[in-house]
């Protein structure tokens, strides 16, 4: 006789979406729900019991995980983001620099279509450096990197710092530093503008000179 009766959630949909499916390995979509227990007899619900904490379901696999599982970012959102941040390093390592230096400004080219912004020149890197300098301003101002530019930084590399490893902050602070050496030695503004693309990334600034050192000893 204890077959015929069960407790069971029952639940509602809330939110449909997508995210990464730690069952699954990728992004898929997702359900947010919510739901009730109810006691259940031949499989039919008769008498609610409480709610039951809210869950994401995965449409493919049918896993059902915690709501904290919607932090992980998607794939495809990753992706984006860490394109972003490589032309965003690459703009601000060349402002700091100067434009006038041609093996700079191609090294800073093939960063950004490294990125995946492939049919981006030099005269679409320059323009988008002149629009984020202000209103004809410097593109470096003797305290630091143009606001524009520094805001744009801030923007493109904190919110992406806590999804990447250790080795992936590290290649993009050493991206922008093959830009600042593509053309001889760092000057100060570059180092600076490298300083405060490790502040954005979690490196601390003894992490930053190693790491700007060791690219200076493969650079030659």
């Amino acid at each position: 006789m204890t077959g015929l009766w069960g407790v069971r959630p029952r639940w509602r949909t809330d939110v449909l979406g997508d995210f990464f499916c730690p069952g699954c390995g990728g992004d898929r979509n997702y359900r947010r729900q919510h739901g009730r227990r109810w006691l259940r007899l031949l499989g039919t619900p008769v008498l609610p019991l409480g709610p039951v904490i809210g869950s994401v379901q995965c449409t493919t696999c049918h896993g059902r995980y915690g709501v904290q599982s919607l932090e992980q970012l998607t794939s495809v959102r990753l992706s984006a983001m860490l394109r972003d941040a490589q032309y965003t390093v690459a703009l601000a390592v060349l402002a700091a620099g100067g434009t006038g230096g041609r093996s700079a400004r191609e090294a800073a080219c093939a960063v950004v279509k490294d990125a995946g912004f492939e049919d981006c020149g030099e005269a679409q890197v320059l323009a988008a450096l002149a629009a984020l300098s202000g209103l004809g301003g410097e593109l470096h101002q003797a305290h630091g990197l143009a606001d524009g530019l520094a805001v744009e930084l801030h923007a493109a590399l904190e919110p992406l710092t806590p999804h990447l490893a250790q080795q992936g902050r590290e290649r993009l602070l050493l991206q922008g530093a093959w830009i600042a050496l593509a053309d001889g030695r760092y000057l100060p503004q570059e180092r600076e503008a490298l300083t405060e693309v490790g502040r954005c990334l979690g490196l601390g600034e003894e992490q930053v000179g190693t790491l700007l050192e060791a690219a200076t000893r493969a650079a030659h």
